[in-house]
């Protein structure tokens, strides 16, 4: 895991990247909160830790600005600053979480594990997967065998819904209500039309097609080769 440390004081920098190193994380370190802020923009991270009180751009203003760009980004505050009031501030300014100098080494490691673990989950929360195919709820990019594919916003929602449904027979109407929000009309084709839209985008270049017709009933995500 790569973590951004952002802190002026050259001894506790210095002791927090003996700590964690040896618990095997990958550590950068910036001195202020401007180059904090451009590493952040040129690299990827799992967590930040940054002070309150840093050159240039405190640390209250980065956890803003990082906020707006990388919402899912962890961040933890390390600061003398304890009332109140300051960590209502930290955390409304988009902090996860918030621990006042001094501190135990251990207590830092716990809260950082525990904030990893809950962004792994979210991240695997945000991707939909079957067989080959990947969807992520993000970005919004669609791929299957890591190769990208474009699809119209109504092609990704009955793609979504069918990803969420896999393994299950979805009727004609409940699609027409989930994506369409809309009732059924039985003289109309146009869910079968999309489905052949998806198939086109989603099974024509590989020999195992996932999405399937049942005669009568209508479609289901499966693995059949």
């Amino acid at each position: 895991m790569n973590i951004l440390l952002v802190e002026d004081d050259l001894r506790v920098s210095e002791l927090i990247k003996k700590g964690l190193t040896e618990q095997g994380f990958t550590l950068t370190l910036a001195y202020d909160g401007l180059s904090g802020k451009k590493l952040l923009a040129s690299k990827e991270f799992d967590l930040l830790i940054t002070d309150i009180i840093i050159p240039n751009i405190n640390g209250i203003e980065l956890c803003k600005d990082i906020k707006t760009i990388k919402p899912e980004l962890p961040i933890i505050m390390l600061t003398a600053l304890g009332t109140m009031d300051d960590k209502i501030e930290g955390f409304d300014a988009g902090a996860d979480d918030y621990l006042v100098k001094p501190f135990e080494m251990r207590e830092l490691i716990a809260r950082i594990k525990a904030l990893l673990k809950r962004s792994l989950k979210n991240k695997a929360d945000l991707v939909l997967k079957f067989c080959d195919l990947e969807m992520n709820l993000q970005t919004k990019i669609v791929k299957r065998n890591n190769k990208e594919i474009n699809l119209t916003l109504k092609e990704f929602k009955l793609l979504e819904f069918l990803l969420q449904n896999q393994g299950r027979i979805i009727s004609r109407t409940e699609i027409a209500e989930k994506v369409w929000n809309t009732h059924f009309d039985t003289g109309t084709n146009f869910i079968d039309v999309y489905i052949n839209y998806l198939r086109k985008k989603v099974d024509k270049d590989f020999n195992n097609k996932l999405i399937h017709t049942r005669s009568g009933m209508g479609f289901i995500l499966k693995s059949e080769q």
